[in-house]
């Protein structure tokens, strides 16, 4: 039997290997793309100290601490691990997708012992004509079955697992791009904050000097008591800043210890020691928009989805056509003895040819493929999306790094000047010239110039920060070309397709 099915076997083979494959042929969309950003001149023009590759973008931030903080969080942190299982799991849908396009084989064995009753018609027939009514049976098979996939419905599920897999890591590089940044970010906030604890708390130090002096002048008949009281709510306005900075603190470090995959307060002694707010660092490039494209891990996560999205189009699609299989068993039984199994006439053999076809169905298979159409449908227009948010993130970034860092140098003027008038304040108010009223005057400003300068700075790394991350950077950029290739053009986003069936 099985040497009258090789004619048929062969004929499925050769229109396997020479067929095409339904549904569209995937080709990467292609993307509208302008030739620069908008704010790229002007943050190419920054004055700055230092620059930063976007391999490694935090390393120009020239922090010892921030690196190994950034190093620790990309080994421990529990979002990349999650990321890295899902990584796995498309792993193995993959290698299912590519056993599915492969024969399948299992060998099967069996011992059965059976004693008949002599009550039952077969046992009453057996012992009238003096038979055995035990009996035993021994069998051992090896079967085999392959779905020819004539039409391409379990090329195009594998090409579906392969883009899904694709994108799975890429998702992984994305999170790791994100905790990097977010460490960073997190590592900012804490230097800022405990830049405005330490100013909020040396004024604090300045006014209450400045409320002995008033006590005592009060005290000896020369100072009055409005001066005093005065004096004593101007100090406890800027100590009442000091929990609230304080409390923001906490938060902080706590948020970055779960960034580190720790419980929070692991850290925490050793970031409490003080230290300067990191200087944003300039870019030793930036590229262009569709350079930012092509390395944006989250867009070859939402490109990888329109491919696979496409392909199963082609899964749906195959469902109108046959599904053929070829099946075949070898093996022995006996019902004699053992030692009988395997032998000449203890031999069986089977062939099958399989046919699947849903002739019937095509309402439903209609369903499935508008169904496959209209969810690629939305996976390209997610990406479209996904593009257009991009640009935004590094425009946004841009203008938030040059406009922070503008306010920085304003401010800084303004410290000068704050400084002057208060020591121009406090002498001339020792020498009766002024009230009390001008000195406070001169040293709330001081203080709210310095808290603003404090807090601008810290903006401006968080810019710097976010605009490493909206450009992608913190991963080799080699690797974006090699996972997804993107096309780009002048002109609107569309996807070319070709149904070759």
């Amino acid at each position: 039997m099985l040497t009258d099915l090789r004619p048929l076997a062969l004929m499925l083979g050769v229109s396997l290997l020479t067929g095409c494959a339904v549904g569209p042929d995937y080709r990467s969309p292609e993307i509208d793309a302008s030739s620069r950003f908008l704010g790229q001149k002007a943050v190419a023009h920054r004055d700055v100290q230092s620059t930063a590759d976007l391999e490694a973008w935090w390393a120009g931030f020239e922090d010892p601490l921030l690196n190994r903080l950034i190093g620790l969080a990309l080994e421990q942190n529990l979002d990349i691990a999650q990321a890295t299982a899902r990584i796995a799991q498309s792993r193995a849908s993959l290698h299912l997708a590519d056993a599915a396009l492969l024969p399948s084989a299992n060998v099967s064995a069996n011992a059965a012992r059976t004693h008949q009753s002599g009550e039952t018609p077969l046992g009453q027939l057996l012992s009238a004509a003096r038979g055995d009514r035990n009996g035993s049976y021994y069998e051992a098979n090896l079967n085999a079955s392959w779905e020819i996939d004539v039409f391409g419905g379990l090329r195009r599920g594998r090409e579906a697992a392969g883009a899904e897999y694709e994108a799975s890591e890429a998702g992984a590089i994305a999170t790791r791009l994100a905790v990097a940044a977010q460490t960073a970010d997190v590592y900012v906030t804490i230097r800022g904050l405990q830049t405005r604890i330490a100013i909020a708390r040396q004024q604090a130090e300045t006014r209450r000097e400045l409320l002995s002096t008033v006590t005592l002048q009060f005290e000896k008949g020369i100072a009055a008591e409005l001066q005093m009281r005065q004096t004593e709510g101007s100090l406890a306005q800027v100590e009442a800043k000091i929990p609230v900075l304080e409390s923001g603190l906490d938060v902080a470090m706590n948020a970055l210890d779960v960034l580190l995959g720790v419980q929070p307060g692991t850290y925490r002694a050793e970031l409490s020691v003080a230290a300067p707010i990191p200087a944003a660092p300039g870019f030793a490039e930036i590229g262009t928009p569709a350079d930012m494209i092509r390395r944006r891990p989250d867009l070859i996560v939402a490109e990888r989805r329109v491919a696979a999205a496409s392909a199963r189009i082609g899964v749906a699609i195959s469902e109108y056509y046959p599904k053929f299989s070829l099946g075949g068993l070898l093996g022995s039984a006996t019902a004699i003895a053992s030692g009988n199994l395997f032998t000449g006439g203890a031999s069986q053999a089977l062939g099958i040819l399989g046919l699947r076809w849903r002739l019937f169905d095509f309402g439903r298979i209609d369903a499935e493929i508008a169904a496959a159409r209209g969810r690629e449908a939305e996976a390209l227009a997610a990406y479209r999306l996904a593009v257009l948010r991009a640009t935004e993130d590094v425009e946004n970034a841009f203008s938030a790094l040059v406009k922070r860092e503008a306010q920085v140098g304003i401010l800084t003027r303004g410290e000068s000047s704050f400084a002057r008038a208060r020591e121009n304040s406090a002498a001339a108010y020792k020498g009766g010239v002024v009230s009390l009223i001008e000195v406070l005057d001169a040293d709330g400003n001081l203080l709210q110039a310095r808290d603003a300068k404090a807090e601008a700075q810290t903006e401006a790394a968080r810019a710097a920060i976010a605009s490493f991350r909206a450009l992608g950077g913190g991963w080799d950029a080699q690797h974006a070309s090699s996972t997804a290739p993107i096309a780009i053009r002048d002109e609107q986003v569309h996807t070319h397709r070709q149904t070759t069936r």
